[in-house]
């Protein structure tokens, strides 16, 4: 679904309410050119308890954090950001739906340096459903282990989400959509598992846990904590700092990735070698129904997590 099919009328930028089309930025914008900003994808949920942002607390951290590695001071306060966030979901009477906040470099002059190109901020909000397909959720996808590899954290900091850095993911992705595939594995420098283009893996052997650790140049992801913290209180034991090969994506029990878009999604096939009995296995369907109770707040547990609209 386009934007232009969407039911939104607004974003806040720099401070204002603008309408959707004019939300517009400069062509010899310093971030357009080389990729100088950063961003954040949370979700808000419709709830038993009416609208909430799932651990929007983490994700503006996240969102300042990214910023420090570029120097790219943010004009507005996390208050300023909450505030401007809800008032876009309730001004367009949204249930659930997925937030964008970005800041970058602005226009000013076009060297690689941003000296003196100011810092723009702006937030978007809109209808999203299941990134991967509501059949994804059920019934798992197809992915392929990508001849890209993601970069290292000697080389660009790998747990910023930084804009120009998504080029990377849309190599790999688009790569695994030509060739069939609805998602992509990306390995590490080293030839290690790293994540998915925009998601990070987990892997179920003999009824244990698996993710790849921060230094094998993944992101920190805010779903992958929440899914190890369920995962914990379930009672599974979870190794969340490990390196896993190539080799171990074919003997897995089960894979699935998490992600504030991909939510959990099952992994049915990898470079098309079936994974388990190629279905979504027990330990993923749990973790997915018990993510998917807290979300909707049909449990009392987990209410630190939420920020109500």
């Amino acid at each position: 679904m386009g934007f232009d099919e969407m039911d939104v009328d607004t974003i806040w930028m720099d401070g204002e309410f603008v309408d959707w089309e004019d939300a517009q930025i400069h062509v010899l914008t310093h971030g357009l050119h080389y990729g100088s900003g950063i961003f954040e994808g949370a979700r808000c949920y419709d709830t038993e308890n009416g609208a909430a942002l799932f651990r929007w607390e983490e994700h503006l951290e996240r969102f300042y954090q990214s910023a420090k590695p570029y120097e790219l001071e943010i004009d507005h306060t996390k208050a300023e950001l909450t505030d401007a966030t809800k008032t876009l979901i309730r001004r367009q009477d949204l249930a659930s739906c997925y937030v964008r906040p970005i800041a970058f470099y602005g226009y000013d002059s076009l060297g690689v340096s941003p000296d003196g190109c100011p810092t723009q901020t702006a937030i978007a909000v809109w209808p999203w459903g299941a990134y991967l397909g509501e059949d994804a959720l059920e019934n798992g996808i197809d992915v392929m282990v990508s001849s890209w590899r993601k970069h290292a954290s000697s080389q660009i900091p790998t747990n910023a989400k930084t804009t120009g850095l998504y080029v990377n993911s849309m190599l790999a992705g688009e790569e695994a959509r030509r060739n069939g595939y609805a998602e992509a594995i990306v390995l590490n420098k080293e030839g290690n598992v790293a994540e998915g283009p925009g998601e990070n893996l987990f892997l179920v052997r003999d009824g244990e846990i698996y993710t790849p650790g921060l230094s094998e140049s993944i992101l920190d992801g805010i779903t992958r904590d929440a899914v190890i913290t369920l995962a914990e209180d379930l009672g599974y034991t979870v190794h969340d700092d490990v390196s896993i090969s190539r080799g171990e994506l074919n003997t897995a029990d089960e894979l699935f990735f998490t992600g504030s878009a991909a939510e959990v999604t099952p992994i049915r096939k990898v470079d098309n070698v079936v994974v388990g009995d190629g279905s979504r296995g027990p330990v993923t369907e749990e973790l997915q129904s018990t993510f998917f109770e807290v979300v909707e707040r049909r449990t009392d547990k987990y209410d630190e997590w939420f920020e109500y609209v």
